[in-house]
């Protein structure tokens, strides 16, 4: 699953909208983020590592590496 998918999957389990994502996006990080911006970045894959962070924490998830050769 990419991360487009992902998001809009997690965006409806929440009951948000693309377009609420955005506004929230706005208020924690003071950048300007619409639903036009954001789209775009998930249709082309370009949505940075903190700004996957960030929908992370606004959504109540935290990401997280896990290495695959030291699990116990």
């Amino acid at each position: 699953m990419n991360a487009r998918n992902k998001i809009k999957s997690l965006l409806a389990l929440h009951c948000l909208t693309i377009t609420k994502l955005a506004q929230m996006m706005c208020e924690k990080t003071g950048k300007p983020y619409t639903f036009k911006s954001l789209t775009g970045k998930l249709q082309r894959g370009s949505l940075s590592l903190d700004e996957a962070y960030i929908i992370a924490d606004l959504l109540g998830y935290k990401l997280e590496f896990i290495n695959k050769n030291n699990i116990e």
